[in-house]
């Protein structure tokens, strides 16, 4: 081998050695278990319970791939109702299955799905209840990886809650809200 063939073949060699810890490490940072938090508002729909007001969430999830994710979501959405004859109080877990769409090294969209199970509990017309219930949730987002690490999103969720409409002698004219939430939020991933 000449001189220049030589040289060429240990700068090859050389990228490769350098380069490969760089494509491990980065493969490895696209899973992982995070955890994160989120604020945010909600909008609830439904006859008495027509509302919105703040929500605070805690995440905790792991992250597959690039594509995919399960996680687990503990929401607060508070107190909430229409006036002083009927008020509501909804707490919950919610596990998803996430999918993601990578649209550059940093920026990305997503979809959601899973179950919320929550306990709501209900104050109308001088009768109170609480409904330990599961219902299905679906959602949509954008995140942005700020640091390896650190990551911001900005999600929208639906979530459904039901209640019998006897337990309050038929003063309740729905069989429970629907809630639209909006919310950011910052995972940290280890």
């Amino acid at each position: 081998m000449n001189h220049k063939a030589n040289l060429a073949c240990v700068t090859l060699f050389s990228a490769a050695v350098f380069t490969a810890p760089a494509v491990m490490a980065q493969e490895r940072d696209n899973s992982g278990l995070y955890i994160g938090g989120s604020y945010g508002g909600f909008k609830s729909h439904g006859g008495e319970f027509d509302d919105e007001n703040d929500l605070f969430a805690g995440t905790v999830g792991y992250q597959f791939n690039q594509y995919f994710a399960l996680e687990g979501d503990y929401l607060d959405f508070g107190e909430f109702g229409e006036d002083d004859e009927v008020n509501g109080d909804l707490k919950g877990l919610a596990l998803s299955a996430k999918g993601r769409f990578p649209l550059t090294e940093s920026f990305g969209i997503y979809g959601k799905a899973g179950a919320f199970v929550y306990s709501y509990d209900v104050d109308a017309f001088d009768e109170d209840e609480t409904y330990d219930e599961v219902s299905p949730v679906v959602g949509a987002g954008v995140d942005f990886r700020v640091t390896e690490s650190l990551t911001a999103y900005a999600e929208y969720d639906r979530y459904n809650v039901d209640i019998d409409e006897d337990d309050f002698n038929g003063q309740v004219t729905n069989d429970g809200p629907d809630f639209d939430t909006a919310r950011v939020g910052l995972n940290y991933m280890f």
